[in-house]
């Protein structure tokens, strides 16, 4: 038996997330989209903390409809709130998502608001 689209993405995130790991220098940037909205996280896995949080479904990032542009301000948004956390720096996880689109539009954003991947 199959399993739905929503299983095969976690399995996917499952495998990504063997190898990614973020730390005190390099924490973890995250990437989770639904229909409706995208969300970044930026996550110390030493300590289990996150870091810096965006969505578009907060009322300054809010658009119509979730397209390239809304993740693209999430993008920016993200950039600048870590930034303020004090991070330069990342390791990009994707969430099980092919990396393009709209998670790419969210991370070249983040890349040209001055998150080092």
């Amino acid at each position: 038996m199959r399993g739905t689209r929503q299983d095969a993405r976690q399995r996917r995130h499952t495998r990504v997330r063997k190898r990614v790991h973020g730390t005190v220098e390099r924490p973890r940037l995250t990437v989770f989209r639904s229909n409706k909205y995208i969300y970044a996280q930026v996550i110390d896995d030493v300590e289990g903390r996150t870091l810096a949080a965006a969505s578009s479904q907060e009322s300054d990032l809010r658009s119509e409809n979730l397209n390239l542009a809304a993740a693209a301000k999430v993008g920016e948004a993200i950039a600048g709130r870590a930034k303020d956390a004090g991070v330069t720096s990342v390791i990009f996880d994707r969430g099980g998502y092919k990396f393009h689109g709209k998670v790419k539009a969210l991370a070249d954003a983040a890349r040209e608001a001055g998150l080092e991947f």
